[in-house]
C-alpha cells in the first residue's frame, strides 16, 4: 500500500521528474504530482510523493525533511487528509437571478 507524503517549500523550477528522481533515491515512487497554480501554470511551491512502501516513506521523511534543494530547505511528513472549506462564493450565486 501507497503511502502519500507531502512536499513543501519546493522551488519554483522543480518539475516532477527532478522530484521523482531525487526520492527514487530512497525506494519505489508510485507517483508525484506538484501542484500548479491554474492561472499561471507556474508551480505554488508544494506538492505530493506516494512511495511505495512505509519503511520508504518514513525513510524519505528522515531523509529529506529539511534537505535544502536548490537553496530552499524542503518540508516533508505524511500527507493529512484534505480539509473541506466552504465555497468561496457565498452560497448565493446557485440560486439565479433574485426577483423582487
Amino acid at each position: 500500500m501507497t503511502k502519500k507524503l507531502y512536499v513543501g517549500n519546493l522551488p519554483y523550477t522543480a518539475t516532477e521528474e527532478s522530484v521523482r528522481s531525487l526520492f527514487e533515491q530512497v525506494g519505489a515512487t508510485a507517483q508525484v504530482t506538484i501542484i500548479m497554480d491554474r492561472e499561471t501554470g507556474r508551480s505554488k511551491g508544494f506538492g505530493f510523493v506516494e512511495m511505495e512502501t512505509d519503511e520508504d516513506a518514513e525513510e524519505a521523511i528522515k531523509r529529506y525533511n529539511g534537505y535544502r534543494l536548490e537553496n530552499r530547505p524542503l518540508t516533508v511528513n505524511e500527507a493529512r487528509p484534505r480539509e473541506e472549506r466552504p465555497s468561496r462564493d457565498g452560497g448565493d450565486r446557485d440560486r439565479g437571478p433574485r426577483r423582487y
